[in-house]
């Protein structure tokens, strides 16, 4: 991994991703999204503070773990600007997406366990369709194996 100087406060796109492991393309796509940030030199280039390393190590350690991007955001725009994340900061988010995280590895075992059970389009002979009709909330309205969507207050098919 390269090395930069600590006399360095500023880092280009290019140190950022050797420096993160994120692509070039990724940490564009991440400033796009509000999760990290650059000032523009006078040759309009991106420069990105130090901190960034930290704040692009979390913003990835969050996604592994299923974190969707607007969530992580929101995380991160608690944290005051030029502050870089902290060991507490992460303890308390991830403490709070705990349960967000145990719902869908639930479901996913769910699925899991059921996948099998699944015949192509899941409705042909099932009395239940676990992926796409989970915990069959529409039987409860009508039998048959049409998607019942409501649109309006009403059902359609």
């Amino acid at each position: 991994m390269p090395q930069i100087h600590e006399k360095i406060h500023e880092l280009t796109v290019g140190q950022l991703a050797a420096r993160s492991g994120a692509a070039v393309s990724a940490l564009h796509f991440y400033e796009s999204k509000g999760l990290i940030a650059s000032r523009r030199t006078a040759g309009n280039q991106r420069r990105y503070t130090r901190d960034t390393l930290r704040r692009v190590a979390f913003v990835r350690a969050a996604q592994r773990v299923g974190i969707p991007l607007a969530t992580i955001r929101d995380a991160l725009a608690e944290l005051p600007e030029e502050r870089t994340p902290t060991k507490d900061d992460w303890a308390h988010l991830s403490e709070a997406w705990r349960s967000e995280l145990d719902e869908r590895i639930k479901q996913l075992n769910r699925l899991r366990d059921h996948l099998t059970d699944c015949i192509g389009c899941g409705c042909l002979s099932l009395d239940t369709c676990v992926l796409s009709n989970p915990d069959d909330a529409f039987g409860e309205r009508r039998a048959g194996s049409r998607l019942m969507v409501e649109r309006g207050g009403r059902q359609t098919e």
